[in-house]
């Protein structure tokens, strides 16, 4: 079984929406063989929690404007450490770049399928390593290199 073409619809549109609020890393997986529950995982991640709760409104409103889809259930919005979106069809995980990194998901989804993506979204791979990479450099040159 393959991820069906309104989940592909559906991830796509996410994946547009979390690239043009400047997501890190955004990825997507078939998991249509391995899950009865769902067709497919998008992961995107965001260095603070604002940027979290930014992309997960942005990827609601994009997908109810759109596409008339409503998640069935949101989580996490509280902390805004890891938001999770279920549109049944597909499964939403926005997460804070910490908790991306600890809870490493696409370990765990390595051997599914991924999918194709929007090019502004494919462009995002990598960018999360970049601004840590930055944001060391910025906080070395203001002095708190030494307190790592």
């Amino acid at each position: 079984m393959t991820a069906t073409d309104r989940s592909l619809e559906l991830i796509n549109t996410a994946a547009q929406a979390a690239a043009d609020k400047l997501a890190h890393d955004i990825i997507a997986y078939d998991v249509s063989d391995v899950l009865s529950i769902t067709d497919a995982f998008l992961l995107a991640s965001a260095p603070n929690d604002r940027q979290v709760k930014s992309i997960v409104d942005e990827i609601e409103e994009r997908l109810l404007k759109e596409l008339g889809a409503k998640p069935v259930r949101r989580e996490g919005d509280r902390d805004a450490r890891w938001i999770l979106l279920d549109y049944v069809d597909i499964v939403v995980h926005v997460q804070h770049s910490e908790e991306r990194v600890f809870y490493a998901l696409e370990r765990l989804w390595k051997d599914c399928p991924e999918l194709e993506l929007p090019e502004d979204a494919k462009a995002t791979r990598g960018k999360a390593a970049e601004h840590a990479k930055l944001q060391a450099e910025a906080d070395d040159t203001a002095g708190f290199g030494d307190l790592r």
